[in-house]
């Protein structure tokens, strides 16, 4: 007769030496639209005349804000991309 072996009795056996406990979590977070984000402010940048450089910066900087919304529609402006893209490392949304 076979054995079933569950997730959690699976991780139990894999966790680290001296581990202490092992916690599932009660929900997950997941993150959608970040390479849409970055594909639209590459095509964005480049359409409005970016260099090569300047665009992929946009692009980086629109996915990476997307991660900070909920949902999968990217809900931050061309300003606030271009702050983080030219620099701004707090990567927080002024409203």
């Amino acid at each position: 007769m076979a054995k079933v072996v569950t997730f959690g009795e699976l991780m139990i056996r894999l966790q680290p030496y001296n581990y202490e406990r092992f916690v599932q979590a009660d929900h997950l977070e997941f993150s959608f639209g970040g390479g849409d984000s970055f594909g639209g402010g590459l095509i964005y940048s480049l359409l409005t005349g970016k260099d090569t450089q300047a665009a992929v910066e946009f692009a980086v900087a629109a996915s990476a804000l997307k991660h900070s919304v909920e949902g999968d529609y990217n809900m931050v402006t061309v300003s606030e991309v271009e702050k983080l893209a030219g620099g701004d490392g707090s990567g927080r949304i002024q409203r």
